[in-house]
């Protein structure tokens, strides 16, 4: 099957598409429901044909009357009448924002989304979680853009407290209308008029539909079920920090970039996805040219010291205004946390938002995360976490607790972005990163010591 969308009749307008598919599905021709409605042929040839897009308040109503709308499918036939009157559609498929920057480092992720979600892909709700500042917004913005760019059209929600590091896309029509299928989502009343009407507007070949930065809470499921429904082509990607665990979500977990091996800092390391992130957020605050060596040592460091972590890494380079890489490297030394805040006073707080999200994770994954940072480091005796890492059968010994039970437990850290994965030889390695071991309650942080390095 060709991925290429084309705009068809059904999106030339929202209203007529509706008076269309009524008409056809009880079996009227134009010069029937001309009949019926007392509205000359000609009108409800234009109104289906695109050419008349704002249709008078009486002239819905006789529509309605004529095709025996029941109150679902009226108020549908108004709503999209009602946006009509408003603006006109555009001419092409709606597109997503524009990323100011390009994405580094995240090829083979962004691959996979563009192929599960395409018109031949399998997957109708994709769910992209990760720690906050993983780059999840990043990532959706890429994805979206592929996507629109083989003709796919494309509707973008940012909920409040979404990054916002892109330009967004002006009001219109299809604003409006990606609103009212998310206040039918998560309003207190459901929205099948919303619904109907996306349906009559977009028909049903592929569309995509971003919702970045979900809340915690997911939406009514038969809400979701009915959107999926009523919008056959409908495919939906979700951004947030927690899955819905709703029928038929691919989970797809955002990790952080990979770093250089410990012994790595040498021109090879300079290749690293974090490394290369890294220092173009370096030159960007410090335009004249790093030294080859040291500087890129440093910064492969750096990169493991927050486990590539993008928003941890931009936050720190954004310091190098006031201070300079040796400096940053003893520091985060001392305190993987010291610069978690970006120097320029943006509104995104990764600390907080980071413990924010420790402290949400239900008793027992948060009891297990708690116990892996204070378990002793010296792999050799029962209940001692090896410094490369554990498996998961180190964890009945730590807890006490069944081997499946264990199993569950991790497997919510895993989802959560706290702890992370290494599947090297066909063995399973598990570590809690250093950034994430700084911030879980009881943690020890040198803060004092930090700022007096710098």
């Amino acid at each position: 099957m060709n991925s290429t969308v084309t705009a068809g009749p059904a999106q030339d307008t929202q209203v007529g598409a509706l008076i269309r598919a009524h008409r056809l599905r009880i079996g009227l021709t134009q010069r029937e429901l001309a009949d019926l409605s007392t509205i000359s042929v000609r009108a409800i040839r234009d109104l289906e044909h695109g050419r008349a897009r704002r249709p008078r308040t009486d002239t819905v109503r006789l529509m309605a009357d004529a095709l025996r709308l029941g109150p679902r499918a009226r108020a549908a036939l108004e709503d999209a009448a009602h946006l009509g009157r408003a603006t006109d559609v555009t001419a092409g498929p709606p597109a997503p924002p524009d990323a100011p920057q390009p994405l580094l480092g995240r090829s083979t992720e962004t691959g996979t989304l563009v192929r599960e979600l395409s018109p031949d892909g399998a997957e109708r709700l994709t769910h992209l979680v990760g720690l906050p500042g993983v780059g999840k917004t990043r990532v959706a913005l890429a994805v979206a853009a592929s996507l629109h760019g083989a003709g796919m059209p494309v509707l973008w929600h940012a909920f409040p407290g979404a990054a916002r590091e892109y330009l967004p896309t002006g009001p219109g029509i299809w604003t409006q209308l990606t609103d009212r299928l998310v206040a039918g989502l998560y309003g207190d009343e459901p929205g099948p008029a919303s619904t109907e009407a996306a349906g009559g507007l977009l028909g049903e070949g592929p569309v995509l539909l971003v919702l970045d930065g979900a809340p915690a809470g997911a939406p009514r499921f038969d809400r979701l079920t009915r959107l999926l429904r009523d919008v056959p082509g409908l495919r939906l990607l979700v951004t947030s920090e927690e899955p819905w665990q709703a029928p038929g979500e691919r989970l797809f977990l955002l990790c952080p970039l990979p770093v250089p091996a410990a012994a790595g800092g040498g021109p090879e390391a300079e290749g690293e996805p974090a490394v290369r992130m890294f220092l173009d957020q370096v030159r960007r605050v410090r335009p004249e040219p790093a030294g080859a060596g040291a500087d890129t040592e440093r910064a492969a460091r750096i990169c493991r010291l927050l486990d590539g972590h993008p928003g941890a890494l931009s936050a720190a380079a954004s310091w190098l205004v006031v201070s300079d890489l040796a400096a940053l490297c003893d520091t985060l030394e001392a305190d993987p946390t010291a610069f978690l805040d970006h120097l320029g006073g943006r509104d995104d707080c990764l600390r907080a938002s980071l413990r924010v999200r420790i402290g949400r994770l239900p008793a027992g994954p948060l009891t297990l995360l708690t116990a892996l940072c204070a378990a002793p480091r010296d792999g050799g005796r029962a209940g001692a976490i090896a410094d490369g890492g554990f498996q998961l059968t180190a964890l009945t010994a730590l807890t006490g607790r069944s081997l499946p039970e264990c199993g569950r437990l991790l497997r919510e850290l895993l989802l959560s972005g706290l702890v992370r994965a290494a599947h090297e030889e066909g063995a399973s390695h598990f570590r809690v990163p250093p950034l994430v071991r700084a911030l879980v309650p009881g943690a020890a942080v040198c803060a004092p010591q930090a700022t007096a390095a710098v």
